[in-house]
């Protein structure tokens, strides 16, 4: 399975508006800024969100986009499902009946065995791990930062 560039922005888009949670609706232009993301493609991601239900527009001048639910409570595999679809490896995974040889498949076996483990691993992760680990990733570069800026110092 590969993740189109949908699915990944889609996915940094949500980290994103998780990482500002509770903090008011987020203008799309910043999201688009920060994560480096063209504002109309985004527009259109976010739209796919919104009627999945995943996020709130919120109208006026102090407008903009929020999580529907707490970063704790949307699964990764929710925002992936709604951008890409099923993440099979081959159709006949999730429809037998495409291939008139899926009963007698012997790969098919693994084929579902990769999809089993793939939807475990995005329903172990919700948008606020990765919201921790993001945070985790910006203090240890922080670290390597003044570890770097002291040795030059001596």
């Amino acid at each position: 399975m590969k993740l189109s560039t949908k699915g990944r922005y889609g996915t940094r888009a949500m980290v994103d508006l998780a990482f500002h949670y509770g903090q008011g609706p987020i203008l799309l232009k910043d999201i688009a800024k920060r994560q480096q993301i063209s504002e109309k493609y985004l527009e259109h991601i976010i739209t796919s969100l919104k009627v999945a239900g995943l996020v709130k527009s919120i109208r006026g001048s102090h407008g903009g986009y929020i999580l529907a639910k707490s970063p704790a409570q949307i699964k990764l595999s929710q925002v992936i499902k709604v951008l890409e679809g099923s993440i099979a490896p081959v159709e006949c995974v999730d429809d037998p009946k495409v291939c008139s040889r899926a009963k007698l498949c012997v790969t098919r076996d693994i084929w579902k065995k990769i999809k089993r483990a793939i939807d475990e691993i995005l329903e172990s992760i919700t948008l606020k791990d990765l919201v921790e680990r993001e945070k985790k990733k910006e203090e240890n570069k922080n670290v390597i930062y003044n570890i770097l800026k002291r040795s030059m110092l001596i």
